[in-house]
């Protein structure tokens, strides 16, 4: 009984937290075809290519972890993106203004850790 809620928890957090990342990303499509595109190069490789990193780890490895589809391999650009936002972008902000990037990398990497659950693609045979 104990790990049927278990999965249903795994389920919920992976699908919430991802969910709400798709919140912050979803804005940045359209960024993709302005012109010039306007965008943070936080890593040194250009707007664009930074980007592109920054809507796999908001938008395309969020929806992978929301319907639960090579889960732990979706957790890392999540993470890294988060790490790069937390760690890169926000360095010299206060803990208020970074405390939020620092909460998703955290949660992407107990999703990284842990797995999707039962109720995940992952899990059909």
């Amino acid at each position: 009984m104990t790990k049927n809620f278990t999965d249903f928890a795994l389920a919920f957090f992976r699908i919430s937290i991802s969910g709400m990342m798709l919140v912050h990303g979803i804005p940045k499509i359209e960024r993709l075809f302005s012109s010039p595109i306007e965008f943070g190069d936080p890593i040194g490789v250009g707007p664009t290519l930074s980007l592109i990193l920054a809507l796999i780890g908001e938008v395309i490895a969020p929806l992978f972890i929301i319907v639960g589809f090579k889960t732990k391999l979706a957790a890392i650009p999540a993470a890294i993106t988060m790490f790069v936002a937390a760690f890169i972008v926000h360095l010299e902000d206060d803990f208020g203004t970074k405390e939020k990037a620092l909460l998703y990398l955290v949660c992407f990497i107990v999703i990284f850790l842990a797995g999707p659950g039962k109720y995940a693609i992952d899990n059909k045979k």
